[in-house]
């Protein structure tokens, strides 16, 4: 995804044009025969980028592995990867693809609106377990262990049925989740993060903005030269970028370092010092403050937990 770089002139009026627009939600299109909207699409898709949207969304990524954010929350993903999104949560997830390459019906989504289940919990008791789960999702949940494959199949299942089948398998994926234990969920964005409002066009720019610092996260990232991608100076790209992420550039290259270097962690027996340097950082003091800083611990001590 790439943006012409207009004149100096152009470039201030377009800035300053962007900054002004009042926000406007993606819209989900109602399905008048389920009470629920479940869709799969290809990755590249036009679906595929940052955006938000008040109805609740169940996401499953069936192949591939990549990035994702949801809020000011950075991670990986690889196939079987399951969360739920809050309403008005904005999110993203960005495959690991070479160009031209295409995911086929990489993801499978539900979406839905939370105001018939609020209505069922009058008169169905059982359905504030359900409740009470869409309001732990403001932050957006990710599912892990046996309650991400159970959940899986359940989201699978209900692309193949329709009518009271489906709305079965509804029930069953909204009992996993509500009823997954604490060590198999991982809350996502911060408690104090409040979502950002985004429209058509920030979504846009905001998504070629995470393409170039996915890309090259691991070398060189510069400000100046994502501001250049989306025809900004630098100072306004700088408030552009966190109005639109509820995030500073900075941070974002940083989470998304140690979001990496969590998984080779996890997943190789690399040198830390080789980790280090692969995902970007410039000497290993700053790398181990930052990681200690974001998850309570040395990178030594997160991987004796994790690889027990």
């Amino acid at each position: 995804m790439s943006a012409a770089a207009p004149t100096d002139g152009a470039t201030a009026r377009l800035a300053e044009r962007l900054l002004g627009m009042r926000a406007n939600r993606e819209v989900v299109p109602p399905d008048p025969n389920h009470s629920i909207r479940w869709h799969e699409h290809d990755y590249p898709s036009p679906l595929a980028r940052w955006n938000y949207h008040p109805e609740y969304e169940i996401h499953l990524i069936r192949k591939g592995t990549g990035k994702f954010i949801v809020g000011d929350h950075i991670g990986t993903f690889e196939a079987g990867h399951v969360s739920l999104i809050g309403s008005g949560l904005p999110h993203d997830w960005v495959s690991d693809l070479e160009p031209g390459v295409v995911l086929k019906r990489r993801d499978a989504v539900i979406q839905f609106d939370a105001k018939w289940i609020q209505q069922t919990a009058l008169t169905v008791p059982e359905m504030e377990e359900v409740k009470a789960l869409l309001e732990l999702s403001g932050r957006g949940i990710e599912f892990l262990g046996r309650s991400a494959q159970t959940a899986a199949a359940s989201i699978e299942a209900m692309g193949t049925t329709s009518g009271l089948e489906r709305f079965c398998h509804l029930m069953e994926l909204f009992a996993i989740l509500a009823q997954a234990p604490e060590e198999e969920r991982r809350y996502l964005a911060a408690e104090w993060f409040r979502p950002p409002q985004l429209d058509g066009q920030a979504a846009a720019v905001v998504d070629i903005v995470f393409e170039y610092v996915f890309r090259n996260h691991a070398g060189s990232v510069k400000m100046s030269e994502a501001a250049a991608l989306v025809g900004m100076p630098e100072s306004t790209f700088s408030k552009y970028f966190k109005r639109s992420t509820g995030q500073n550039f900075s941070d974002l290259v940083r989470k998304l370092r140690l979001a990496q270097a969590r998984r080779l962690l996890e997943r190789s027996n690399k040198a830390i010092s080789d980790i280090c340097y692969e995902v970007g950082f410039s000497n290993l003091s700053n790398f181990n403050r930052h990681f200690r800083n974001d998850s309570g611990e040395t990178p030594r001590q997160y991987r004796q937990r994790i690889q027990r």
